[in-house]
Formats: C-alpha cells, structure tokens, sequence
C-alpha cells in the first residue's frame, strides 16, 4: 500500500523498513548535527526516538539548526525537535531528556533500551561517557567528531576512531579511548584542517549573549566559541543518520 515511506521502501525493501519501524534511536545532542540527524530518521520511519539536550533555541541556531526558527527560539530544543517530528511522522514514539548527560547523571538513563545511539555532543567529557556506556550495554555507537569551523562538507568521513586524522577532536578522542580500553568507534569526521574564527567583538556571543531566559549552559562558557555555517553540520548529522539506518536494515553489509 502506498504511504509516505514508499519512496524509501523502492531501495531499501519491505524487510528492511520493518526494521526501520521497530528500531529505538536515541541521539545525544539536537544541534546543527543532532537536529538533522534526527530530521532524517523520522523521515524514514524510525520507530522510535529519544533526544538528549537541554539548550534552548537561539537566535544564532537559526543558521544551522532545523527546528530553529523565528517561532522556536526560546523553546527547548527537544520540544521544538519532538514537535517537528509529530508533523513528519505521527506514530513516530518521541522520548523527551531536557538534560546535558555527564559522568554524574549518566546512571539515570538506561541505554540498553535503545537499538542505536547517535553521539552528537560537544563536549569530550559528555562523549567519553556516553560512549563507554554504549559499549558496556552493547549498543552500536556512532559519534561526530569536529563540524565547528569548516566550509567543506565533502570532507567528512565514515571510519574507526583509529584511523581519523587532521580533526583535533578525533586526536583528543583516540588518546581518551585509548587509555580507557575502547578498541573501536564508528565515527564522522572530516579531514578539512578548522578554521580560526575571525575576532569580531560587534558579532561576539562573549560580549552580546542572546540566549534565551532559562538557558544553563551559555555559549560564554566555552573557552572558544566555534563559526559555523548552514551547509557542513547538517552534512554531518545526515551522514550519521545513514550509517545508523544502514546498520539496522543491514543493507551494504556482506552476506
């Protein structure tokens, strides 16, 4: 019967596509690549999604970031994100986690109840935690590695974590893994060499903030505060929805 998954259903298959409907996705981070990688999965009929992230929608989101809009800003960004998903796909099951996940509240969430966990967080503390949980419950991980500061979206990557190079964060990544026994991780990431910001106080979320009332973790936190633009995160966050949709339905493997 045709319905709005039939155009994927003509490449993928019926046996895939039900996998697809009865897999649970959950991603960790809806920003300029979470919030794409989670606009792809609902488009193509995933069963079930949990978001993790408690920003809130700024003006400077609207660039990058689907859910933002002029609308949403001020609105939590898992809301505006589960919002937008009920208009894509109703009977998509949406799990709501206004939370930064860290070391101290990690034991709270139970990951074993996911079939596949997206990893599109910014912080390294944040990713190192999630990641060896993921491994020690036996969920496939897939992680993004550095999309701040780059004009090249044909430079991103699928690889192990031990074979990236050029990206600082996947540096930082493979020495943490590495000490921490991690043998392997399925990564994005790109080879383009980052770009330094231009220093501009007029434009600087340092001495301009505009988030809104009720954000807790500020951009003026960060020791840098990363460009960005709207054609190379969204790169990201789709390629990682592909590899997770890939991996599920099993198509591209060997037999």
């Amino acid at each position: 019967m045709l319905d709005q998954f039939s155009r994927s259903q003509l490449l993928l298959g019926s046996e895939a596509m039900k996998k697809i409907k009865g897999s649970a996705v959950a991603v960790f981070g809806i920003g300029g690549v979470g919030s794409y990688a989670v606009e792809a999965l609902a488009r193509a009929g995933i069963g079930s999604l949990a978001l993790f992230d408690d920003d809130r929608v700024c003006l400077t989101n609207l660039n990058r970031q689907i859910h933002a809009t002029r609308k949403t800003i001020g609105t939590s960004k898992v809301e505006a994100m589960r919002d937008r998903i009920l208009e894509i796909n109703p009977a998509c099951g949406v799990e709501l986690h206004q939370c930064f996940y860290t070391p101290e509240n990690a034991g709270e969430f139970d990951l074993s109840a996911y079939d596949y966990i997206i990893d599109a967080v910014d912080t390294v503390t944040a990713k190192l935690e999630l990641i060896q949980r993921a491994k020690q419950a036996g969920v496939p991980v897939i992680s993004c590695m550095g999309a701040g500061n780059k004009l090249d979206p044909t430079r991103f990557e699928v690889a192990d974590i031990y074979e990236t190079s050029v990206c600082p964060l996947a540096r930082v990544m493979r020495r943490e893994l590495k000490a921490r026994g991690v043998k392997s991780l399925k990564v994005v990431y790109s080879k383009e060499p980052p770009l330094q910001p231009i220093d501009d106080s007029e434009i600087s979320c340092r001495d301009h903030c505009v988030c809104p009332p009720g954000t807790q973790r500020k951009c003026t936190a960060r020791r840098a505060i990363p460009g960005s633009v709207p054609f190379v995160p969204p790169v990201a966050g789709m390629i990682l929805a592909g590899e997770v949709l890939k991996d599920i339905a099993g198509i591209g493997k060997p037999e």
